[in-house]
This record gives structure tokens, sequence and C-alpha cells, in this order.
């Protein structure tokens, strides 16, 4: 949970408040995105140099926290 709090970051400032990988300005959003499309690892590391693999492991621990919190599906969905 330590490296989680240390990488991802909200400032209201930065990319309207999305969270984001240590207030650069790179969301967790696109991050995820890219995983789901097939990105693998290396080739984010790759298009993205700044980022580190601990990045890549916090944005999947903090859509993991965000999927144990309680909410509506059908709100989401419709």
């Amino acid at each position: 949970m330590d490296t989680l709090l240390n990488r991802i970051t909200v400032d209201d400032e930065i990319c309207n408040g999305k969270p984001t990988i240590r207030g650069l300005r790179i969301t967790v959003q696109t991050i995820v995105s890219f995983l789901l499309a097939g990105t693998s690892e290396e080739e984010l590391l790759h298009q993205y140099p700044i980022l580190e693999k601990e990045d890549i492991d916090a944005c999947r621990q903090f859509i993991n926290l965000l999927m144990e919190r309680g909410f509506s599906i059908r709100d989401l969905a419709a």
C-alpha cells in the first residue's frame, strides 16, 4: 500500500484531477488502457522512459483497490 500511495497521485492542477503516476502527466487510465489492449510492460517502459516497473504495478494495485469499493455497475454502464 505504501508503494501505491507514493506512486499514484491526485492533484486538481494535473490532468483535471485524474489519478496520475508520481504527479507526471501520465494517467493511471492511460497505462491501464494500454495494458488491456495487450501492450507489454516492456513496450510501455520503452514508450514512456520516465516510467518504472513499480509505476505499472502501482496502477494495477490502484485498479484492484477501486474494484474492492462499493459501487453500482448499472450506474456506470447507463
